[in-house]
This record gives C-alpha cells, structure tokens and sequence, in this order.
C-alpha cells in the first residue's frame, strides 16, 4: 500500500492544498493572463479555495460530464480543470485570471505540478 493511501484525508488535502497553491505561483509566472498582485498569502488561500473546489465540486461536474469526457476520450477533463480554476478565481478575487483560456492553461500546468509532486513522493 502506497504511504499516500496510508494516511488520512487531512494529510491528502494538505498536500493537494500545496500543490494547487504551487501551480497557481508557477502559472502566475508562465501565463500573463493570471495574476497574485505579489502577495504569497493570495496563492495560499487561492490553494485552498482550488483544493476544496476540487474535493467538492469537481466530482460533480465530472459524474454531470462523462458523455462529454468519454465523446472527447477525455480531454473534456481539461474544460472542467480550467471551470475549477475560474470559479475558485471569481470566489477568490485577489486570485485574477482574465479569461477562461487563461484557466484551463493554469489548470494544465497545475495538472503537471500535480503528476510531479506525485510521482516523487510516490518514489520515497
């Protein structure tokens, strides 16, 4: 058994908050369109806006999707990435992300950061 699977939703959701609020500095810094007015407190909050907006509204759009995602063989999953970003940009409004292509971008890269972190902690 993995040691992620291990420990506790606690211990994931922390590690999830980390990694969105990781992929939002990244994407910040790559796309023009999305911005944190320098403020890293902007970043931490948005990751956890992202990563409860993630634990709670995505398995929602994803189940209300999946003739999408399985018509697209699932690349629909990055329009849902980039609805979750945008959303938590609009609840969050220090967090600016001008447009929807501007989201899906940042909710690409936070998907890489995601396989990232993963895969190397998955190594230890």
């Amino acid at each position: 058994m993995s040691e992620t699977v291990k420990r506790g939703f606690m211990y994931r959701f922390m590690l999830r908050w980390f990694i969105n609020a990781l992929g939002l500095w990244i994407a910040a810094g790559l796309i023009g369109n999305v911005s944190y007015d320098n403020r890293l407190g902007v970043v931490i909050i948005a990751g956890a806006v992202l990563a409860f907006l993630n634990a709670i509204l995505k398995p929602i759009l994803v189940v209300l999707s999946v003739p999408a995602i399985l018509l697209t063989m699932g690349l629909f999953m990055l329009v849902i990435n980039g609805l979750t970003v945008y959303i938590a940009s609009k609840l969050y409004t220090p967090l600016h992300i001008t447009n929807f292509g501007a989201a899906v971008l940042t909710g690409i890269i936070i998907g890489l950061v995601n396989y990232l972190v993963t895969a190397i902690l998955e190594t230890k």
